[in-house]
């Protein structure tokens, strides 16, 4: 019986952990560019919900991958999230991104 507890035990605290990790992306970029490390934290369902059913707009073609904390330009249109301040959203590539309104930075991409 102890055996079985103290594998349970290191069974919870092994899937613990890796759901933690899945909240930090690390995406490593192209040589010149610096690491760019963001904690992505738990995206409102309703934001989703909200982009994904607005009318398309116009795709702003962009050169390169669009990536979670890639910075857009100051000349992309960002559209506000009605209701949540911190979020906004545009079209780029043909791909719904969600982005902080404030610095262009992007959160999310939707597929």
């Amino acid at each position: 019986m102890r055996k079985f507890t103290m594998a349970a035990t290191a069974a919870f605290f092994a899937l613990s952990a890796s759901a933690y990790a899945q909240s930090t992306v690390i995406i490593q970029q192209a040589p010149t560019d610096p690491v760019v490390t963001h904690s992505a934290g738990p995206l409102p369902g309703e934001v989703r919900t909200y982009v994904m059913e607005q009318e398309p707009v116009d795709s702003i073609p962009y050169e390169g991958d669009v990536l979670v904390g890639r910075v857009l330009p100051d000349t992309v249109e960002v559209r506000p999230v009605q209701g949540y301040d911190n979020y906004g959203y545009t079209i780029v590539n043909e791909r719904r991104v969600i982005v902080d309104p404030q610095t262009h930075t992007v959160i999310q991409v939707l597929e």
